[in-house]
């Protein structure tokens, strides 16, 4: 079979790693002391698939500066990382048989997550990512980047995979995420349902967990 998908981009909150209640418990401790509530449907909007700066920005109902910003996103991470700690952390089920499954058919693939080098670096120690992935090629936002729904992360990845938009497939949770993908020119996309929400917006391929993916969507 001819092989079309030219490259695979995962995203990884939520979609290589199910963690999104973990964010949200994160989320509400830390903003706890701030005297701030964000319900599952605020988070949804304000929060999944965006950067740490436009979240702090989008939360607080002041001007922040760019140090402000930073202290209080290393400050949720702290709490966040102990919460994965206490947790079972493992990546989503069938997601290492289907990249020993890419590696064997010698198909490109990388990480593309709006997670900062924090969390990427505790990642690759407390989930072995590096058995996977090539630390160098994972994509993540650096403070360079917009956040989603904007392409900015997914177009990097395409090009630092030397790939184009139609040569790709992408593996998104977040709404924001698929918008995304979408304003990157993707047209290969699948939903990774981890948390049960409401895709019926977007008609692509959805799936629970990676052992339900077919993988002739990879050829013609």
């Amino acid at each position: 079979m001819l092989q079309t998908v030219k490259g695979v981009i995962f995203d990884f909150n939520g979609t290589l790693f199910w963690d999104t209640p973990l964010h949200n418990k994160a989320w509400d401790l830390f903003l706890e002391k701030f005297d701030i509530k964000l319900s599952d449907k605020e988070k949804g909007e304000k929060i999944h698939g965006k950067s740490n700066k436009e979240i702090m920005l989008n939360i607080f109902s002041r001007p922040l500066t760019d140090e402000e910003i930073f202290k209080l996103g290393i400050e949720k991470e702290l709490i966040y990382q102990k919460l994965c700690l206490q947790s079972d952390m493992q990546l989503a089920p069938g997601a290492m048989d289907f990249i020993m499954f890419l590696k064997e058919i010698n198909l490109p693939y990388t990480i593309a997550t709006s997670s900062g080098i924090e969390n990427v670096d505790f990642y690759f120690k407390h989930l072995d990512l590096g058995l996977y992935f090539n630390r160098s090629s994972v994509i993540y936002n650096d403070g360079s980047l917009r956040s989603k729904p904007h392409p900015d992360i997914f177009i990097k990845a395409l090009e630092s995979m030397g790939i184009k938009a139609e040569e790709s497939l992408i593996f998104e949770d977040s709404f924001a995420g698929i918008q995304a993908a979408e304003n990157a020119g993707v047209k290969n996309i699948v939903i990774i349902n981890s948390n049960n929400d409401n895709y019926s917006a977007w008609n692509y391929p959805q799936i629970k967990n990676f052992m339900d993916f077919n993988t002739e969507l990879l050829f013609n």
